[in-house]
């Protein structure tokens, strides 16, 4: 489950603060690029076939709409990250590759921004 608090939802950009307290499976946004930037705890993230790499405090990442991407392992929880998508990304674009693991509707739990 991801806690979800939208800041901002302007046309050309959102921004969320995610907390992270478990596995978040592939998938992948057919309308925004992304950028995370990890703001606390630690955790593997996955970018298409690569080799996942470990995230920590302070460092970010950045992909283009339709590349699939993941947290396979949290290690240090909550993993608190700050996304921002350009253009802005609908709640409901989160697309799972595994269509089991659920939809942005099942795996999010919003609460809105202040």
């Amino acid at each position: 489950m991801l806690i979800d608090i939208r800041l901002t939802d302007e046309a050309a950009a959102s921004s969320r603060i995610f907390r992270i307290y478990k596995p978040v499976p592939a998938h992948f946004h057919r309308t925004c690029d992304e950028y995370l930037i990890v703001l606390s705890g630690r955790a593997r993230f996955q970018v298409g076939a690569e080799a996942p790499v470990e995230l920590t405090p302070g460092q970010m990442q950045f992909f283009r709409r339709n590349i699939v991407h993941g947290f396979p392992e949290i290690l240090e929880e909550p993993l608190v990250i700050l996304s921002v998508d350009t253009p802005r990304r609908d709640p409901s674009d989160v697309i799972f590759v595994d269509a089991s693991s659920g939809n942005a509707h099942t795996f999010l739990q919003s609460i809105p921004g202040y």
